[in-house]
């Protein structure tokens, strides 16, 4: 298995590359699962096989144009080019994990993907009581066994990106960001962004302000879950108040909140952005996309369709998948809407800057990164 799903060219070809890689990805996207999910064999694309490849949602869903549904999508891109049954199990809370899963190996998956690091625990239990199912877990690298690989992102790098570029365009002088839970797989991306800030008041002598959170004391804003939209909105309002006019949420379903504080802001004649996480926002969020920045994305429908097209061809192995910069696992989507309002040399430094982390001449530092 190799980890590296593709390489991106560098220099100007970057955003190009990018978007091309985002539209490969979010195809089909705005179409979720239907809410009866077929029975185990009942694919219409299983002709030609008996491989069942299935998939577990943690609380967020597999509509919440974030990962959970960049990994469904993931699952039934290989149903499509590979010709697999799939099967599928939406949680609605927690206490979800455990039946979900367990309802995935009584059905006779052949590799089982489990979204999200929440799904750890139940995840190594039943790969620990289940040797003959494989399996695959997004966003969580702490289970050593012989039938679980890990899929994981030093989004880190990308959320860098995320970060100098709102240092660069905002006018006010005050960025922020916060978080669903406070868990490594959403303070990795406060903690690049908080690095590119700082590196953009560094390199350019600017004084750019990011509220909500801390780097050094790992302390910041947090929501306490993936679904409450409304305290998005209120946490939105706040900041926007309190003088920021670019926000990134990490928290799911939640950052639709996010993005009805903008709009409003917006209508009322502030000038007010987002940025999206894990998939391109502008195509995925549903609403508010012309405020859209960017995103930081994490392209895990092709690492889940490649795990799955490794296992069909019997090549499975536990070596964690690692998405970075330098082989396109992690991404800034492109400016969209808003390439107008961003600096001629912007996109150039931003190149630049990647090719640097790349070359490792930048290290992006977050205690949440891969080992």
């Amino acid at each position: 298995m190799k980890n590296s799903l593709r390489t991106f060219s560098r220099g100007t070809g970057l955003s190009a590359a990018v978007l091309g890689v985002s539209a490969l990805v979010l195809s089909g996207c705005g179409a979720p699962p239907a809410e009866d999910a077929p029975a185990a064999g009942g694919s219409s694309a299983a002709a030609g096989t008996d491989y069942l490849g299935c998939i577990v949602s943690d609380s967020g869903g597999f509509d919440d144009r974030s990962f959970n549904q960049s990994s469904y999508e993931g699952l039934k891109k290989a149903e499509t080019d590979l010709g697999i049954q799939t099967n599928q199990a939406e949680s609605q809370a927690e206490t979800d994990f455990g039946p979900n899963v367990d309802q995935m190996v009584q059905g006779g998956c052949n590799l089982i993907v489990t979204v999200g690091f929440l799904l750890a625990d139940t995840t190594k239990e039943a790969a620990a009581a289940n040797t003959e199912t494989n399996f695959a877990i997004v966003d969580d690298n702490s289970i050593d066994l012989p039938n679980v690989k890990p899929i994981i992102y030093d989004t880190a790098q990308a959320a860098f990106l995320a970060g100098y570029a709102a240092a660069a365009t905002s006018e006010t002088g005050k960025v922020a960001t916060y978080g669903g839970i406070n868990i490594p797989t959403v303070t990795i991306f406060m903690d690049g962004f908080a690095e590119g800030v700082s590196y953009f008041n560094e390199e350019t002598g600017g004084e750019v302000e990011l509220l909500g959170w801390d780097k050094e004391s790992q302390n910041g804003t947090f929501v306490g879950n993936f679904e409450d939209q409304a305290a998005g909105k209120t946490n939105t309002q706040n900041f926007i108040n309190e003088g920021a006019d670019i926000i990134m949420p990490v928290a799911g379903p939640v950052g639709s909140g996010t993005l009805d504080a903008v709009i409003e802001a917006n209508a009322g004649g502030k000038d007010v952005k987002a940025i999206w996480v894990d998939s391109d926002g502008y195509e995925t969020a549903g609403k508010g996309e012309e405020f859209i920045l960017t995103s930081v994305m994490k392209l895990m429908g092709d690492a889940v369709e490649d795990v799955i097209s490794t296992d069909v061809d019997g090549e499975f192995d536990n070596t964690p998948y690692v998405g970075t910069l330098e082989n396109g696992g992690v991404a800034l989507a492109p400016f969209h809407d808003q390439e107008a309002n961003v600096p001629d040399d912007l996109q150039t430094t931003l190149d630049g800057l990647t090719e640097q982390i790349v070359a490792e001449e930048i290290t992006v530092d977050s205690a949440a990164s891969p080992q």
